[in-house]
């Protein structure tokens, strides 16, 4: 018997469905029953170790958030001492500034007073010396002057003159 598949009904039975989409819906369903009834443990316990892997590293990652927390807590402390202790080296600094400007302020006003004592004994020592040489100018200018008097000769009335003046020394000293 030669079946013609005209004379087949359509949706009755079993038989050839010429509708691909939902031949593909039921094959993929077939084929999903089936990977999940053989894979499913699998992937179940593949999904279990995974969804332990994840906890284990949210853990980890948990324990090194706090460890850089403690960490972060630390260098705040140590930042907070630094800022202190760089405060307090500023401020000896500034008050050893202050004692060495001091300190060089007193000096140079030493050195002034210095300066000014040799200033005033050089001005006395050249006052001196210009005595001196005014001294033993006119000093040598009167020797000249006497020696050319006595070379010269006395006269009269200068002769008389440095007798009286003798004489009146003379008269003068009492012993």
């Amino acid at each position: 018997m030669i079946y013609d598949l005209v004379h087949f009904p359509l949706a009755e039975g079993f038989g050839i469905q010429t509708n691909i989409f939902e031949t593909n819906v039921i094959n993929l369903s077939i084929v999903i029953a089936v990977v999940i009834s053989f894979v499913g443990k699998n992937l179940s316990s593949l999904l279990e170790d995974r969804r332990n892997t994840i906890l284990k590293n949210l853990q980890e990652a948990k324990n090194r958030a706090l460890e850089a927390q403690e960490k972060l807590n630390k260098a705040i402390n140590q930042l907070e001492e630094a800022k202190k202790k760089s405060s307090k080296i500023r401020e000896e600094g500034m008050l050893r500034v202050e004692q060495e400007i001091q300190s060089c302020t007193n000096q140079h006003e030493e050195r002034l007073a210095r300066l000014d004592e040799f200033k005033e004994e050089t001005v006395q020592f050249y006052q001196q010396k210009a005595l001196k040489q005014a001294y033993l100018y006119v000093i040598s200018r009167i020797m000249a002057r006497v020696k050319e008097r006595l070379n010269t000769g006395l006269d009269e009335t200068y002769h008389v003159v440095v007798n009286n003046f003798y004489v009146s020394r003379f008269t003068e000293y009492n012993p």
